[in-house]
């Protein structure tokens, strides 16, 4: 590709390439793909606008800003409201982040020239409050954008967290504010608050259809419930479980409210013994898949062994299920009761003790269930044998740790790979354990 020009738009230095090593690099691709003439006989601004513009979507941030400079037509392209539609903000701090960050001046460039244009953003930081703040500081500046979805990422925490509860809203609210059809939110690990919402709802109710905002103790109940009245078309939330309601559900189940597709929700302690978890009544499960059948209900949970007494007493149209701490025996005996819906276990961790009879308990009542996956967990190889055979091909994905399986007089390790494959109709091996 040749560059004519050691700037591109706005005064934004390209690294530095002078001509004399283009054309020594010319001719390296030359020497490379046995092409000589390939580079220097090509007219590279006589490529139409479509190729061009399909090139550059292809380009990271940088590499894009550098090809603009190869001629006026690249530059013009560079500036063509199409491709500033989609765009994603890096910020981070050079001494405690490996993220390579956005350009300043670039960042100020795209303002400039590019709010209007803007409908998919995302904002990617690390971990430093800078990051997160300078994040707010140009969302504070998109007073004549039209922003379709929203994302903010923290590869790390604390980062939007500790950001001024204060400086955060004023800068959401801008967003909220000017932009009329926001359909999708990622707001995830931020100070997010009620009065947040409210501005939200009143000014994008009708066109919000995602919205996940998990980890954001600034929410209330009522705060979320205001969003589950208000937006009608809302297909996808997740949220936190302690402002999950009976009052939430209900409302998502109204005869206004389209079919709700997707509820996650995070259970989450951080002190062992010190959270009362609420239960959410059968009713209102009820209620729920009534009016969408289709919903899947994921839910994760993070849990000491002694803070499950609430979940899954009665029955729950949990569709998958993850948990990333020991869950005890008893409990696992509840979801084969309790969860008919149940397509997906993930259980990392368990104990030392057989979850034969649990596992075949899940078999028998869980006829939806096509995914599985054990971490520390305890088998019998003639347990988990009896497992699958109930379950058979419906199993598409089966991911069991080898250290889980514990032979016995029936079935060796060897010999347990050919009969789970046999009853699944496919190869199959468990996983092993990294030696790195």
């Amino acid at each position: 590709m040749k560059r004519a020009g050691q700037k591109i738009v706005a005064g934004i230095e390209a690294p530095g390439t002078s001509q004399t090593s283009k054309k020594q690099k010319t001719s390296l691709y030359g020497t490379e793909f046995g092409e000589s003439d390939l580079c220097t006989s090509m007219d590279w601004g006589s490529l139409p606008h479509h190729v061009i513009l399909r090139v550059f979507q292809f380009l990271t941030l940088v590499d894009r800003a550098r090809a603009s400079s190869v001629c006026r037509r690249w530059n013009e392209v560079f500036h063509i409201p199409d491709l500033w539609r989609r765009f994603e903000f890096e910020l981070s701090q050079p001494a405690t982040s490996y993220l390579k960050s956005t350009h300043p001046d670039l960042i100020q460039q795209i303002i400039k020239r590019h709010a209007d244009h803007l409908q998919y953003v995302s904002f990617k930081v690390d971990s430093s409050t800078e990051s997160a703040e300078a994040a707010c500081d140009i969302l504070s500046q998109l007073v004549n954008c039209s922003i379709k979805t929203l994302g903010l990422i923290s590869t790390a925490k604390p980062s939007f967290m500790n950001v001024s509860k204060a400086h955060f809203a004023s800068a959401l609210t801008v967003v909220f504010v000017n932009s009329k059809s926001l359909s999708s939110i990622k707001i995830d690990d931020t100070p997010l608050d009620d009065p947040s919402l409210k501005v939200l709802v009143a000014n994008n109710s009708d066109t919000l259809k995602l919205l996940k905002m998990s980890s954001c103790p600034h929410v209330s109940p009522a705060g979320i419930l205001c969003v589950a009245d208000q937006c009608h078309g809302l297909k996808e939330l997740a949220l936190n479980y302690y402002i999950l309601s009976d009052e939430l559900l209900l409302a998502l189940s109204s005869e206004k409210h389209v079919d709700l597709e997707h509820l996650r929700i995070d259970v989450v302690s951080e002190n062992p013994g010190q959270v009362q978890f609420h239960t959410i009544k059968k009713q209102s499960w009820d209620a729920l898949v009534k009016h969408s059948p289709k919903v899947n209900i994921v839910m994760y949970f993070f849990l000491y062994e002694d803070e499950f007494d609430a979940f899954f007493r009665e029955e729950t149209p949990v569709t998958h299920l993850y948990f990333g701490r020991a869950v005890s025996k008893a409990m696992l005996g509840r979801i084969g009761m309790n969860c008919p819906r149940l397509i997906e276990l993930v259980v990392c961790a368990n104990g030392l003790q057989p979850l034969d009879d649990e596992l075949m308990q899940i078999a028998e009542r869980c006829k939806n269930l096509t995914a599985m996956g054990l971490g520390e967990c305890e088998v019998t190889c003639r347990g988990f044998i009896e497992f699958v055979k109930v379950c058979g091909g419906r199993l598409t994905q089966l991911s069991i740790m080898e250290e889980v399986l514990i032979p016995d007089s029936d079935y060796s390790l060897d010999r347990l790979h050919l009969e789970v494959s046999k009853h699944l109709g496919r190869m199959w091996f468990p996983d092993m354990m990294p030696t790195w």
